[in-house]
């Protein structure tokens, strides 16, 4: 199946005329990084995957790998390559084939130019890799992940196309490879790995997201090797980096415990009960002022509305209202969580806005993150 016209279909798509990224879109076959993927069937809830294999139903196979949308390739620590038909993984995403529109976007935002050395953090499928070497050539690309089985894949996938770039076994939160003049990262951290500044020459950039946000990092390395950019007006949000070959279980079995607990303090709330989950700036402000709350919502068919918040310090808040009237607040541990996310959205009330969007941002030697933007200032250490 000629896969020519898909390209050129989605690189119209996800790139402007004149982009410099529309050819190496235009001449990068997708559908080789992919060819297996997971999926959650229509109308499953959310953490039920099912396995799709490309070359199987080749139709279905160009139509998803040039569609704009991220493809789940591993689950827990079940790839697709090598899941049997009947698979039927448990847990998190842990890598994709991030949409391409995002992956161009984060290109764009490290404005590469013709001769910088790049390094492609999580390489993933090996898509942002092939996009790189297309444009720069192999020399002046190395892409890096934390999972060797991965890095064997794209390697073989890039070398399928002609494509050569140094793929690597590496954690990125360790020490790196080279230096480079621009790092753009597929990944999320929090804080910016202290490796990245040693790595990044004197006026170097670098492009990533905060973990567990939406928030982009820009910054350019200063002289005394700290880093100054700032938040951009664009959101993205990507997998945090990982050591193991899953993530920690987190904060989630703390839910049970407090389900229908009798709060320390019961109040009724300003503002009604909303699915903080599904909103983009409330969750950014809420891991940059009061990072690991995990969130839980429902809505019965009787209007009422419950909205759930824990953390792994013990701290944990429950909501309860009827449609859009004033809740009634649980509250129990060291923290008043849904006081701070009332906090954050009175300051949106007033001020029309969050502060952390277009926050002037400077990093530190050693990765810590200070925030400001106008009075108000937040360190992501």
């Amino acid at each position: 199946m000629d896969w020519h016209p898909h390209a050129t279909e989605l690189a119209a798509t996800v790139t402007p005329r004149g982009s410099q990224w529309r050819r190496p879109v235009t001449t990068t076959p997708r559908h080789l990084f992919i060819p297996r993927w997971w999926e959650t069937p229509a109308g499953a809830r959310f953490g039920t995957w099912e396995l799709h294999d490309g070359p199987a139903d080749p139709g279905v196979w160009m139509r998803t790998a040039y569609s704009d949308q991220s493809l789940i390739t591993r689950v827990g620590e079940s790839h697709a390559d090598h899941a049997a038909p009947d698979a039927r993984p448990g847990g998190r995403p842990t890598s994709s084939a991030t949409l391409p529109s995002l992956v161009v976007r984060m290109l764009r935002h490290a404005e590469i130019y013709d001769g910088a050395d790049v390094l492609d953090v999580a390489t993933g499928s090996g898509y942002s890799a092939a996009l790189l070497a297309q444009r720069l050539g192999d020399d002046r690309v190395t892409s890096i992940d934390v999972d060797p089985y991965l890095v064997e894949a794209a390697a073989g996938r890039l070398e399928s196309i002609g494509l050569r770039p140094d793929v690597l076994a590496v954690d990125a939160t360790g020490p790196l490879p080279g230096t480079y003049d621009r790092i753009v990262s597929m990944v999320s951290v929090r804080p910016i790995p202290a490796s990245w500044l040693v790595a990044l020459r004197p006026g170097g950039r670098l492009v990533t997201v905060i973990a567990n946000t939406s928030l982009i990092v820009t910054a350019a390395k200063a002289d005394d090797g700290s880093a100054e950019g700032q938040i951009e007006w664009d959101r993205a949000m990507f997998m945090p980096t990982r050591s193991g070959g899953d993530y920690p279980p987190g904060a989630r079995d703390l839910f049970d415990a407090v389900w229908d607990a009798e709060g320390d303090e019961v109040t009724q709330g300003r503002y009604p009960v909303l699915n903080v989950s599904y909103n983009w700036e409330l969750p950014a402000m809420l891991e940059v002022v009061c990072p690991g709350i995990e969130h839980h919502y429902e809505e019965g068919d009787d209007g009422w509305r419950t909205a759930r918040m824990v953390h792994a310090d013990g701290s944990w808040a429950r909501a309860t209202a009827q449609a859009d009237g004033p809740p009634v607040i649980h509250q129990g541990g060291p923290r008043r969580l849904w006081d701070v996310l009332d906090e954050a959205r009175a300051y949106w009330l007033q001020h029309g806005e969050l502060p952390v969007r277009g926050a002037f941002v400077c990093v530190a030697p050693d990765g810590v993150i200070h925030l400001q933007r106008g009075r108000w200032k937040a360190t992501i250490g």
